[in-house]
């Protein structure tokens, strides 16, 4: 269960650096008319840390992907072995929330 909290929490973590990156890319785009060879040469800098960022986001998200695929697949074999386990597992669950949902 835990392991499946931080791959959610890992997937939000991608999903908003790759909002900060459309950002960057943004801004580096609405400096493009500037004539400064400084900033030229902050602009290349940034699309090339950009590109490599991106491509490391791109193999983490497909590596999370295949992670919750393998969690899915082994949570699908132990239903199936202990049906009767995983019936009385999500009958608690359902207690406990009926109970702290009817406190209220």
């Amino acid at each position: 269960m835990d392991n499946i909290s931080n791959q959610f929490h890992s997937n939000q973590l991608v999903g908003e650096i790759k909002e900060v990156m459309l950002d960057a890319e943004a801004l580096l785009a609405a400096t493009i008319d500037t004539g400064d060879k400084k900033l030229a040469e902050v602009r290349a800098k940034s699309e090339k840390s950009i590109s490599r960022v991106r491509a490391r986001l791109d193999g983490l998200q497909t590596e999370l992907l295949l992670s919750a695929k393998t969690a899915t697949k082994a949570t699908d074999a132990y239903v199936h072995e202990n049906p009767w386990r995983a019936m009385g597992f999500a009958a608690s669950v359902g207690i406990v929330i009926g109970l702290l949902i009817g406190r209220r």
